[in-house]
This record gives structure tokens, sequence and C-alpha cells, in this order.
């Protein structure tokens, strides 16, 4: 398909439409190849059911306490802010059916990817209600304060900075939850979420090669979707209770920080894409790619801050923990 862009002070102009138009075989090939690589599984299967027994209230059991929990207090922290990400998924779903629309290829890769993501959230939960890991009160107190605000997207008001941003962001995701896996200290819930980053990691992928596409299409409009979504990124839980409080110890814990977000998730895309060495960009496409070029090295500067302080931080409390 050729569809040609409109033309505005002798720059190709893409609108929305347009460009969704002239995505959609790309679309239609990176999920065929999508559903070849995509594994099925049963989320039942990772979730440890022999350790389950009845709560306190109706059922008459034994009340939660923290002693119960197997997973480290950074691992129970990444753990509820994973999972009430996860639950806002009809949100997010309502998002992108607005944008890419429920018909063709955009539509099929909504509702599958929907699908998908709906499974993330099922086995979470079993997870730690059935391990005890969390408060399961706490957990549903969140779960309805978080989802009663909804979710209204940084990026909805274009295509292109939505496609753009669920590039870095399902990057983002994967890595959150590898991390936290790796700093639970239970093995059954670091198989979890090891399965979930599975599908993370192939999910941008997608959005990853749909993008590139789109800069071969509209190489100005999109760098200047890129630099925006990079600059003001925040991930799509920002609005949890206690979310900024919970990302400050999830990044001294080794989970999210600013070394992580410039080295696992920003670079990557950035690199595989060539995004700094793009050639035979407009006035405006320039600028941006400046601007996103400047904007790295800040964020790579504010990160080895951020290392030294955490670093003299956990020397402080192994200090203190030796002493005591």
């Amino acid at each position: 398909m050729t569809i040609a862009p409109l033309r505005h002070h002798a720059r190709a102009v893409w609108s929305d439409s347009r460009l969704l138009y002239a995505l959609e075989e790309v679309v239609e090939t990176e999920l065929n190849r999508h559903l070849k690589v995509a594994k099925e599984w049963m989320p039942h299967e990772y979730v440890p059911w022999s350790d389950g027994r009845d709560f306190d209230g109706i059922m008459g059991g034994e009340a939660w306490a923290p002693e119960q929990s197997k997973v480290t207090d950074i691992g129970r922290t990444a753990l509820v802010v994973n999972l009430l990400t996860e639950d806002n998924l009809p949100s997010y779903h309502h998002e992108i059916a607005q944008l890419f629309g429920r018909d063709g290829a955009w539509g099929t890769w909504v509702h599958r990817w929907t699908a998908e993501e709906g499974r993330h959230g099922i086995v979470m939960r079993d997870y730690l209600l059935t391990s005890r890991a969390v408060d399961p009160v706490a957990l549903e107190r969140f779960r309805m304060s978080h989802m009663s605000e909804g979710f209204e997207s940084d990026n909805r008001h274009s295509m292109l900075h939505s496609v753009a941003y669920v590039a870095f962001q399902e990057l983002a995701t994967r890595i959150s939850h590898r991390n936290t896996g790796h700093h639970s200290g239970d093995p059954v819930c670091d198989r979890m979420l090891a399965r979930i980053a599975t599908d993370e990691n192939l999910h941008m992928v997608f959005y990853r090669n749909l993008l590139g596409k789109a800069f071969e299409l509209a190489p100005d409009q999109t760098m200047a979707a890129v630099r925006d979504v990079v600059v003001n990124f925040r991930m799509p839980g920002h609005g949890i209770p206690g979310f900024e409080r919970a990302a400050a110890q999830m990044a001294i814990g080794g989970i999210y920080n600013l070394r992580i977000h410039h080295d696992d998730v920003l670079q990557p895309v950035l690199r595989f894409l060539k995004v700094l060495d793009i050639t035979g960009l407009g006035p405006e496409g320039l600028r941006a790619q400046e601007e996103l070029g400047a904007f790295m090295a800040d964020l790579d500067a504010q990160a080895t801050k951020f290392d030294e302080r955490r670093a003299a931080l956990l020397a402080r409390r192994a200090a203190r923990t030796e002493q005591a």
C-alpha cells in the first residue's frame, strides 16, 4: 500500500489517519511474525496453589502478616506496583483502540495484545494471594483507588507519539518485571516474571519495528515524536497511590532507576533504529535529533550521579547492618 503524504512548506506532513493506512501492511507483517514466535502458556501453571490457604473474613481463615511472605521487602513493593500497572488494562485497551482502531490488522493486534496482557494480571494476582506475598486488603484498596482514577495517555494526541511511547514502555515494563523477579528472593516468583517479561519483549519488538518504518515514511515527524516521548517519559503506573515513594525504593533497590532507564531501555531502542545517526532530515527533524542527543548525554550524567549516591547509601546501610 502506497499513500502519498500531504505537503506542507515543501516538507512531507503525514496525518494520523494517513499514517495508519500507510502502516497497515507493516502491522500485518509484524502481527504474523508475532503470532509465529509467541508461545502459548497457562497462568495457572506458574502459581504455587499448594501453598494457598483461607484468609480471615467470611472464610474464617488466617489473617495476613508480613512474615508469611517469601519475597523480599523491595520485591513486595515492586510486585504491587507492577500488578497495579497491569490492572489498568481496560483503560489501556480503550486508549489504543481509539488510536489504532478495531478493524483490519490494527484491530487484530489491539485485541491480541490486550488478551496477552490480561494473562499477566491474572498470574501475578494469583501468585501474590496464593503465596501470601502481599497484604490482600491493602492490594485491593490500591486497585480500587488506582482503577477508579482511570488512565489517560500523555501521548493520546498523536498516533506517532503513541507508537514511539510504547516502543520504549514495553521494554521498560519487561525490565521492571525481570529485575523484580531477580530481587524477589523467591524462585517461583522469578520464573513467573521471566515468563511475563518474554511477552513484554515481543510486544516491544512489534512496536519498535513499526517505529522503524515510521522513520522511513515520516522521518522529521517521527524524530520529533521520539524526542518528545524520551524527554517526557513516565511509566503508565505513575498514578498509583504512593507511586513516587515506591519508585524511589525501586530505584535504590535496583529494580528500575535512571541508569537502568538510560542503559537498558532508551539506548537499546535508539541504537537498534540508529535514531541519532539518521541523515537527510529537515530543519525540524534535525533540531529534534540534536535535542534528543543532548538529552541522552545529560541523562547519562544524571545517572552517573545517581549511581554514586546509591552506592554511598548502600555502603552506609551495610555498615550499619554490620555494626548491629
